[in-house]
């Protein structure tokens, strides 16, 4: 073979091999940039539906596994406190490990807490099995809404937790009849069909150039401490003497935490900061005043209105759906309008929802009190969380978007207890 012809062939060789080499690469490289909303929402959403799927069906479930009615509440609380504390604490390892161990972890625990509620027979390691989906579900909802970046897309993916929130009991109940109340109950571990998509845009974790300082380190005594103080607030409507006294204790020994360590799990600037409280304490209003609603409401319309179950029901169902929904309108003008009037409006509807309830005695104007508080908090979860992200730096978004979830799902904890102090034991 002449030189000439040898040449050739090895530049041929070599732009064969480069070729096969960036295929390769393509094929393995994630990809970078925004991930389609509507993946977002499949892994975030359906934790609504798990929630919430249990409302009809306790008393099966408590046959079941041979317990009270009023002991099967607790699968009910377990969730929600697993949400409130797997929020933060999952949010915490996507900012130090990155997209894709978040993704693992909180996928795991929802698969193994969906087997654990398929297979157990006993009332302990049903809570259990509960906690460890809420706590995954949890994460995966942090992720996406670390991930939405804007208020519009945010908006998505709040409608559908509204619309799979308000569609919960009623699907659960079906589940329940058609198969088991243990389906009803798995309903959230479709969100992980949406994780492999998700982790596809993940970008490779930096490797750390020096070992970790000690302000690098994990803080544990600050994660322990939150979680503490979350779970005294969601115990606070259940067993308020002990846990008010639990909450101030954990809250004191957080607040010393934070100044000897600032740049811990709950960063001291953060906090500090007008626009994220501002945006976490008004989420929380809001919140406990569309719980509240939710769990009023129907006993309202009977008392006042004279509805039935069956009418009350389909009614707030339809209440429910259409608020959310409408809710999207607003994350989508969120961004040709001033924050002050966004909160204005989100204050303004949540008000007079909460008037409406207390005064009035037509049963569509009630509905109206529902569709009012349904639109004002979830309207709050789109717009007032990415406010509370952009008063955060880059690296602490994923913490700023825990800790403002955490504050949401204390008004979940908080709605109930008031309704049934207002209204259900009236």
């Amino acid at each position: 073979m002449t030189p000439t012809a040898t040449a050739t062939a090895t530049a041929a060789t070599a732009t064969a091999t480069a070729t096969a080499g960036a295929t390769a690469t393509a094929r393995t490289t994630p990809r970078v940039g925004p991930v389609p909303v509507l993946w977002l929402t499949l892994m975030a959403t359906p934790l609504a539906a798990g929630a919430n799927a249990p409302v009809l069906i306790l008393p099966d479930m408590a046959r079941s596994l041979g317990v009270s009615a009023s002991t099967a509440t607790w699968l009910v609380a377990s969730y929600a406190w697993a949400m409130a504390v797997g929020t933060p604490l999952l949010a915490g390892l996507l900012r130090r490990r990155g997209l894709r161990a978040a993704l693992h972890l909180a996928g795991a625990l929802l698969v193994g807490g969906t087997l654990l509620v398929a297979a157990s027979p006993w009332l302990p390691l049903t809570l259990a099995g509960r906690a460890t989906q809420a706590a995954g579900g949890a994460g995966l909802a942090a992720v996406a809404m670390s991930l939405a970046g804007s208020a519009r897309r945010m908006g998505v993916i709040s409608a559908g937790f509204g619309i799979l929130g308000a569609s919960g009991p009623l699907l659960g109940a079906q589940l329940s009849e058609a198969v088991s109340w243990r389906l009803s109950l798995s309903v959230s571990v479709i969100a992980v069909l949406a994780v492999p998509m998700v982790s596809r845009y993940a970008t490779a974790p930096a490797t750390p150039a020096a070992p970790a300082t000690r302000q690098d380190r994990f803080d544990a005594r600050g994660a322990a401490l939150l979680t503490a103080l979350a779970t005294a607030l969601v115990l606070l409507p259940h067993v308020p003497a002990a846990a008010l006294g639990s909450a101030a204790l954990a809250a004191t020994l957080l607040a010393l935490h934070v100044r000897r360590r600032p740049d811990g799990f709950v960063p001291a600037a953060l906090i500090r900061r007008p626009l994220f409280l501002g945006s976490a304490l008004l989420a929380l209003t809001l919140s406990g005043t569309y719980f509240t609603l939710l769990f009023s409401v129907p006993r309202l319309l009977g008392d006042r209105a004279g509805w039935d179950a069956a009418t009350a029901g389909t009614g707030q169902l339809v209440a429910l759906l259409t608020g959310s929904a409408l809710s999207w309108l607003l994350a989508a003008a969120s961004a040709r309008m001033s924050r002050a009037a966004v909160r204005a409006v989100l204050v303004g509807v949540g008000a007079s929802a909460a008037v409406i309830a207390v005064f009035a005695s037509w049963g569509p104007l009630l509905l109206v009190a529902t569709l009012g508080g349904t639109f004002a908090a979830t309207g709050s979860n789109a717009v007032l969380s990415m406010h509370a992200a952009s008063s955060a730096p880059d690296a602490q978004r994923p913490t700023a978007i825990g800790l403002f979830a955490l504050c949401y799902q204390l008004g979940g904890a908080f709605g109930p207890a008031i309704a049934t102090a207002l209204v259900l034991t009236a």
